[in-house]
């Protein structure tokens, strides 16, 4: 993960944390699944968005979304390997985990670039 997509993808994990300490917890989850989106084609970023997702469930007490998060956690790194993470799905246990979803058009652009190494997130 390199360039424009490795700052938005950082921007969108810092927005995260920030707005989770805000206590705008709404907020919080729509900026982890918009890292999620972004990290989708790098498998460690990939595997990290889903821990924070884990973690942040575990904090709010959401049983159901942190027990959704351990096959995701599982799968996500595999799915990056191979290009069979479904595009712009969300990350989110409450949405299929292998349902394609349409892409935030301000991220689309950053998705454009071919993904290079799955495993850097530098």
């Amino acid at each position: 993960m390199r360039g424009r997509l490795r700052e938005a993808f950082l921007s969108e994990c810092a927005a995260a944390r920030r707005a989770e300490a805000a206590g705008t917890l709404d907020e919080a989850w729509r900026r982890l699944e918009r890292a999620h989106v972004l990290s989708q084609a790098h498998a460690i970023p990939h595997v990290r968005v889903h821990l924070s997702m884990a973690a942040f469930a575990l904090r709010r007490r959401d049983v159901a979304e942190l027990l959704g998060q351990i096959p995701r956690i599982l799968l996500a790194a595999p799915g990056s390997w191979t290009g069979r993470a479904p595009r712009g799905n969300t990350g989110g246990a409450r949405v299929g985990i292998f349902e394609p979803m349409s892409i935030p058009p301000d991220l689309a652009h950053l998705l454009e670039d071919p993904p290079g190494d799955p495993l850097a997130l530098e």
